[in-house]
């Protein structure tokens, strides 16, 4: 009796361990990318990450910090990632001018449904206008979102010329402070909390956001290679469905989903980074466009214009095809994507 007793607990053993090994290979490994590194908005696929939610839609997700939207487009494109997080434009960029590439990235979901870029002056400089940039010495790295499409907000703005200076993303804030440059371009919710992290008061410095100055550009988008959208969109749908389940807790407590930033990158200042989230949420994922368009979608001429826009002022090597770098056939349901609440 007790042999076969034992016997039944080896079977039974051997069995549960079959099941564990069947549903770890079960597990679809995605390689993820994010645009910058391990900090407050990263907490929306962060907490996800950590809440199991991947792995309970079956996959098998990877985080890795980035360093700028253009290598994230690039390490997706060559392979190296399955799926990542970069700027809008900087996806327009790559394929036009890069037309006869077989593996151009597509966006799938919008998450930054505005730009969060702008321009920041001290308000000793006197600047409180686009206008009064005009003759200015403006900074910031060659690949910043912000310079990038400072033409466009030049544009709507009828600013005269600048001069640019370029530098390290980690000088950018060092540099106005001692006033080697007069404005910087970038992200808000990055630069103005770096301005605050080296003494500077919130209420001594001018902000410019290009949305709120006549550029509607749409910012950043979770992409995907054509291999795994070919491949495997389920993966991409249960991704983008994991994704938005997480998004919605950390947008109703981003105090809670900074705990995932810090599980990551253990020095990072929790109230700061809480702060910066919160910065991101209402500026960019819950903004008043968000809302009316809804959280994950894009409206189609918004992006026929914001092509036409990006190929004049990045000087394209053929026109961005907005068809060409957007779909919304992997997007869950419109119930599972009204995660947005005034």
């Amino acid at each position: 009796m007790n042999k076969r007793l034992l016997l039944q607990s080896f079977f039974a053993a051997s069995a549960l361990n079959f099941g564990l090994i069947t549903a770890a290979q079960a597990q679809t490994p995605i390689k993820f990318q994010l645009d910058w590194r391990f900090e407050g908005p990263s907490a929306l696929f962060l907490h996800p990450a950590a809440k199991g939610y991947f792995k309970a839609a079956g996959l098998d997700v990877t985080i890795d910090a980035g360093n700028g939207s253009g290598g994230t487009v690039t390490r997706v494109a060559s392979g190296a990632y399955d799926m990542g997080f970069a700027d809008l434009a900087a996806l327009m960029e790559f394929h036009a001018n890069n037309p006869d590439a077989p593996n151009k990235p597509v966006a799938v979901m919008m998450v930054y449904n505005n730009t969060p870029a702008s321009v920041m002056a001290l308000k000793k400089s006197g600047i409180a206008k686009p206008a009064d940039l005009a003759g200015k010495k403006l900074g910031a790295p060659v690949f910043d979102a912000g310079r990038r499409a400072f033409p466009i907000f030049a544009k709507a703005n009828n600013i005269g010329a600048v001069n640019w200076t370029a530098m390290d993303p980690a000088l950018r804030e060092t540099m106005l402070i001692r006033g080697d440059i007069d404005a910087i371009t970038g992200f808000t919710f990055t630069s103005l909390l770096n301005l605050e992290a080296r003494g500077v008061k919130a209420a001594d410095v001018v902000v410019l956001p290009y949305p709120d100055y006549g550029v509607k550009l749409y910012g950043n988008v979770i992409i995907a290679s054509p291999k795994i959208i070919k491949e495997n969109p389920a993966a991409v749908k249960a991704f983008l469905s994991a994704f938005t389940k997480g998004a919605k807790e950390v947008i109703a407590s981003p105090a809670v989903a900074i705990e995932s930033v810090k599980a990551r990158d253990g020095i990072v200042d929790s109230k700061l980074e809480t702060r910066r989230l919160q910065l991101a949420i209402d500026t960019v994922v819950n903004s008043a466009d968000a809302r009316a368009e809804g959280f994950g979608t894009v409206n189609a001429g918004r992006l026929a214009l914001m092509a036409s826009q990006v190929s004049d002022a990045f000087a394209t090597k053929s026109r961005v095809n907005p068809d060409a770098v957007w779909t919304s056939a992997m997007l869950p349901p419109a119930a599972e994507l009204a995660i947005l609440k005034k």
